[in-house]
């Protein structure tokens, strides 16, 4: 990063950049953790643990957009640092909880967190960056979240290897210089806006709605998916979400701006971002279950395993900047879901009880980080572009929401699928159900960037 407008800016930068990173980085090094969470808090079912992952998913995505819309109106420095600082306190509660209850409630504070820094982080960085080099400051920051998945693996096993808690102790130092040094080069806000308070009642029927669908999809095995209380919980997520969505369409500042859904190309690259993180989750927690517990690969055996695949997306990502022009964003989205699907599928094909990394599971890696290449950065780049200037900030932070949404269920299906399984076979088969639910959801993300190429089409001819 070059020099910026003002002598902090660089030290800017580096601040914003360290708060962005442990935030991304957490949903790779959790998984990893996963495992050895499980041993040490003994008698806890996968169904149990899952909340660590998707407590957290289900609060950054109720909360980003109220968050953002707060920061608007109090300042994006004092959102940001205070955002860094529950998100520092709330890693040392995590790596502190003395049972999966506690963990869980410090996982959703250490959300709270999330959701007030990451929307806050862009802002800071375009007041702190020089006008013409805005543009690669904006490629740095959207780049972050490819190394956090690149070194997130290996990381996670490296601390597991130390202990689980590290996972989490290890944002404490980080978090601390990064309060020490924003605190002293953030730049104040001049001008704050005086609209409405953004919608909170909005973002806890969102979480609620939410939090039933999953409690839903991971007990649906357990009380029988026939039973009265799945009944009720299907029940409670339409209610809920009927409620949101009408508080939404009437409120003056709500968590999601229905009228953006209403754009076609929009709400097609939101819809198929949604399925295939789906898929992602699902692929991520599957593939570090497998290597651990039935191939037996210690945590870090396990990140050095899972690592090629998340390192080849950033170059992908960049890679495919020519082919999205070419192709246009929706077949190629088309395109790299098929492929990861691909990937998913030689998995359930190829992998067999007995360890064999070459053959088995580093090909559907590969075609898997392949798919997320072109397929992530494509989807984000099209919604965004979908919308006018003055709705990219509202409408990014709803994408990012989507893709948090989409992450939860992605987690909760596969927990759902694999259950708790006894023996060597019936793990095989098990994950085979899990991915066969990757793969579906994969293949629906591919129609809906379909129906994006389709919509784009026909804007194109609109205007001629």
């Amino acid at each position: 990063m070059e020099a910026a407008p003002r002598p902090a800016g660089r030290t800017a930068f580096l601040v914003i950049a360290a708060a962005v990173f442990v935030s991304n980085l957490d949903l790779f090094i959790v998984n990893v953790a996963l495992p050895a969470m499980q041993q040490h808090f003994r008698g806890s079912t996968l169904s149990t643990l899952s909340w660590i992952l998707n407590g957290y998913a289900i609060v950054f995505a109720a909360l980003l957009v109220t968050a953002g819309r707060l920061a608007d109106r109090i300042g994006h420095r004092t959102v940001f640092l205070a955002g860094l600082a529950l998100f520092t306190a709330a890693s040392a509660l995590c790596a502190l909880a003395p049972g999966v209850l506690w963990l869980d409630a410090a996982r959703v504070l250490q959300a709270a967190g999330a959701a007030a820094l990451v929307p806050t982080s862009l802002a800071l960085l375009l007041a702190t960056t020089a006008p013409e080099r805005r543009p690669g400051a904006i490629r740095a920051w959207a780049s972050i979240g490819g190394i956090a998945a690149g070194l997130g693996p290996v990381l996670g096993g490296l601390l597991v290897e130390a202990d689980w808690r590290w996972v989490f102790l290890a944002n404490v130092p980080v978090g601390l210089a990064a309060i020490a040094a924003g605190v002293r080069v953030l730049p104040r806000a001049h001008t704050k806006e005086t609209g409405p308070l953004p919608d909170i009642l909005g973002a806890v029927l969102l979480t609620a709605a939410i939090a039933a669908l999953a409690v839903t999809l991971v007990k649906g095995n357990d009380w029988g998916w026939t039973s009265a209380p799945v009944i009720a919980g299907a029940l409670a997520t339409v209610a809920l979400t009927a409620w949101f969505l009408h508080r939404s369409a009437h409120h003056r500042a709500p968590v999601v701006d229905l009228p953006l859904l209403r754009v076609p190309t929009f709400a097609a690259a939101n819809t198929s971002a949604l399925l295939f993180t789906a898929a992602f989750a699902g692929m991520l927690l599957t593939s570090v279950l497998w290597c651990q517990q039935i191939w037996d690969y210690s945590a870090l055996r396990t990140g050095l395993a899972i690592a090629p695949g998340p390192l080849l997306v950033p170059p992908v990502a960049i890679g495919s900047a020519a082919l999205v022009r070419r192709l246009g964003p929706g077949l190629l989205a088309a395109l790299g879901t098929l492929a990861f699907a691909a990937g998913i599928g030689w998995w359930a094909v190829a992998i067999d009880v007995r360890p064999d990394y070459a053959a088995a599971l580093l090909p559907g890696l590969l075609l898997t980080g392949l798919g997320v290449g072109l397929t992530l950065p494509t989807l984000i780049g099209a919604a965004a572009q979908a919308l006018p200037p003055a709705r990219f900030a509202t409408g990014s932070a709803v994408t990012t929401m989507s893709r948090q949404i989409g992450a939860v269920v992605g987690v909760a299906l596969v927990v759902a699928l694999i259950g708790e399984p006894t023996g060597p076979q019936a793990a095989l088969e098990a994950f085979r159900r899990g991915w066969a639910a990757v793969i579906v959801a994969a293949v629906l993300a591919s129609a809906a960037a379909l129906l994006l190429a389709r919509a784009r089409n026909r804007t194109a001819r609109s205007t001629v």
